[in-house]
C-alpha cells in the first residue's frame, strides 16, 4: 500500500439513533491520518454502497447498538459484492460473543466491541484495508 491515507465511510444504517461512538471512532480514525467520509445516522445499505462507490473509499465502517446487527451487517456485505466492490466491512458497538462467529463467516472483516482503544481501532482498519490490497 502507498502512502495514499484509507478512505473510510462511516454510518448507522436502519433506526438505530445511538451515534456517539461512531463520531468518536470518525475523530481517531481522522487523527491517524484516515480520510473519512462520516454519513452519520439512517443511512440505508444503498446509500453507503453508492457513497463507497463515488468516493472509492477503502472500507465501511458501522456502528450497531440496536440488535439488528446479524440482519444488516451481513446485508452490508453482499450489498457492496453485488456492486463489484471489495472493501472490507468493519463492525462496531455492542455485538454479543455468540454471534461474532456469524457475522465473520458473512463477511464482516473486524468486530470492534465497546471499550476497543484508539490504537485498536486504527490498527485494526489499517489491517482489514492492506489484508485486501
Amino acid at each position: 500500500m502507498t502512502d495514499t491515507p484509507i478512505r473510510i465511510v462511516l454510518a448507522k444504517i436502519g433506526f438505530d439513533g445511538h451515534d456517539r461512538g461512531l463520531r468518536m471512532v470518525a475523530r481517531i480514525l481522522r487523527d491517524a491520518g484516515c480520510e473519512v467520509i462520516y454519513l452519520g445516522l439512517r443511512q440505508t445499505t444503498e446509500n453507503v454502497v453508492a457513497v463507497v462507490e463515488q468516493e472509492d473509499a477503502d472500507a465501511v465502517g458501522l456502528s450497531m447498538h440496536n440488535a439488528q446487527h446479524l440482519t444488516l451487517a451481513p446485508k452490508m456485505v453482499e450489498s457492496l459484492r453485488s456492486a463489484g466492490l471489495d472493501v472490507p466491512v468493519i463492525l462496531g458497538g455492542v455485538v454479543p460473543d455468540q454471534d461474532i462467529a456469524a457475522l465473520m463467516e458473512s463477511g464482516v472483516a473486524v468486530i470492534l466491541g465497546p471499550g476497543t482503544s484508539a490504537e485498536d481501532v486504527v490498527r485494526s482498519v489499517r489491517e482489514a484495508v492492506t489484508s485486501r490490497s
